[in-house]
């Protein structure tokens, strides 16, 4: 049967713009579930059914298939089911639809795999992602009604302790998988079901604007950041124009060249060297006067022209695999370094071909604190290093 990853993302958030493809740790917050869904290596197919070109760009940059879908579904009003049906109509090739949120940033392939295993192998027709929570219930008292409120889940005369309690399950939205036939009826719950009891800490959904700094931290913490585990950085590589300075060169009368940068940036990069990670710079012009002025005390290669082949001899003679290597590049010419490297970043104002690549997108333009930034992303990675050893 053919098992298709769906995530629905419509254009017209209301309580936060676009929310789909704000930037949530460094990645658009549907970047975090494709990259799930497509490592999880169960489905034939992974969509995105969405109405807003934006989202269609990322979404594709992500590696998955677009589905535009129509306004009749594209409402403030429209269901899930609505969306998921229009999909199936257009798509007879389909037997069960995965319909993951965009919402859900710290979902893990393990648990996709897991669910497909359940409707593959076990015959269930939906399943579906819960949360236990300990939490007591009492019934709402509306204003005005002489009534008490009274509890629902639990005898107040002896209290559960929580090590005592099992907790409830809650439906926590991440996911809900169902095959055709019970979708065409109008259900995404029935038949033969199933739930999915998910970790506590991966359950993370954003619903409104105050989450956000929240959910950072829980991303940080508990998501999931690919196959190859994460390894401490002992290298950072930058490149000069369009990073370290915002690439603009101003001429004066007598042919002089100079620019620009932000102190925030040399900052950062002493808060590197400080934690033991070298910096190393790069650059397609020769540029020396202008690194002798900055005085930053960094190895250097100008007039390259392969950036490629200088970052493999710095990684080779520095003894390091390169998930100890980062790099922070913004034209296209940095491509190939940001898919090398095992920590990549660009600058927001970066070329399309260069954020396609990286796996950070800075909120900072280059020459504008985006080094700083960079440097703060490495420190907090550094962190979940430090935590994953420790467990």
């Amino acid at each position: 049967p053919h098992l298709a990853a769906l995530v629905l993302a419509r254009g017209g958030s209301k309580g936060i713009p676009l929310k789909n493809i704000k930037l949530l740790a460094g990645v658009p917050l549907i970047g975090w579930v494709l990259r799930a869904a497509i490592d999880a290596g169960v489905f034939h197919s992974i969509w995105v059914s969405t109405d807003h070109d934006e989202i269609e760009k990322v979404a594709k940059q992500f590696g998955a298939r677009v589905h535009r879908r129509s306004p009749e579904v594209s409402q403030d009003s429209s269901t899930s089911l609505e969306a998921i049906t229009e999909f199936l109509n257009h798509h007879p090739e389909v037997d069960i639809v995965g319909n993951i949120q965009a919402t859900s940033p710290c979902l893990h392939p393990s648990d996709l795999v897991k669910v497909a295993d359940l409707i593959q192998k076990e015959g269930f027709d939906s399943v579906f992602s819960v949360v236990r929570r300990h939490q007591f219930r009492w019934s709402e008292v509306k204003k005005g009604e002489n009534k008490m409120t009274e509890p629902q889940n639990l005898n107040p005369a002896k209290r559960y302790r929580r090590q005592d309690w099992p907790g409830e399950l809650y439906e926590n939205g991440s996911f809900y998988f169902a095959k055709r036939h019970l979708i065409e009826k109008g259900y995404l719950q029935g038949g033969k079901m199933a739930y999915y009891e998910m970790r506590a800490e991966h359950s993370v959904d954003i619903d409104i604007d105050i989450d956000w700094p929240i959910a950072e931290q829980r991303v940080l913490s508990f998501g999931y950041f690919g196959k190859d585990p994460l390894k401490e950085v002992k290298l950072l590589v930058c490149s000069i124009e369009g990073c370290l300075t915002n690439g603009r060169i101003y001429v004066t009368e007598d042919h002089k060249e100079m620019v620009s940068y932000d102190y925030r940036d040399v900052v950062g990069i002493d808060l590197l060297k400080k934690r033991g990670i070298q910096v190393r710079l790069i650059s397609e012009r020769d540029c020396s006067k202008t690194l002798s002025a900055m005085q930053l005390g960094c190895v250097a290669k100008i007039s390259a022209t392969n950036k490629l082949q200088v970052l493999k001899d710095w990684q080779e003679d520095m003894g390091l695999s390169w998930k100890e290597v980062a790099y922070l590049g913004n034209e296209e010419s940095d491509v190939e370094c940001l898919k090398q490297a095992g920590m990549s970043g660009v600058p927001a104002d970066a070329c399309a071909a260069a954020q396609k690549a990286a796996a950070y997108i800075c909120k900072s333009r280059g020459g504008c604190g985006a080094v700083r930034e960079f440097a703060e992303h490495i420190f907090l990675l550094l962190e979940k290093v430090s935590s994953a050893r420790k467990q």
